[in-house]
């Protein structure tokens, strides 16, 4: 599958144009082997954007997870072995969104 325009750090330019299917190959540069807990947080994350229009913060998104999806699924130990001790960053990139801000 042919990626559309992405930045230099990987990130879809036009979150648009993203799909679900997407998701593993902008994983590529990690370790990241997506699964359905990965989607449900990449969904998440989407859903998030679209609503406040903004990317969170580590902590806010720990939070924002938790609230959510339920105290299991927003602790920070569950989300930073799901997406290789970066959430906030890995998450976003799966789901083709900007980098958020902060990450490096």
């Amino acid at each position: 599958m042919k990626l559309p325009a992405r930045t230099d750090d990987g990130f879809l330019i036009d979150a648009a144009e993203w799909t679900e299917s997407m998701a593993q190959e902008l994983l590529a540069t990690t370790s990241i082997l997506i699964d359905e807990r990965h989607l449900e947080i990449i969904r998440f994350i989407r859903d998030y954007h679209a609503c406040y229009r903004h990317l969170p913060n580590n902590r806010m998104f720990i939070k924002a997870v938790q609230v959510s999806l339920g105290a299991e699924k927003g602790a920070s130990q569950y989300l930073n072995l799901l997406f290789d001790g970066n959430p906030v960053r890995n998450a976003c990139l799966a789901a083709g969104l900007p980098k958020p801000p902060g990450c490096l």
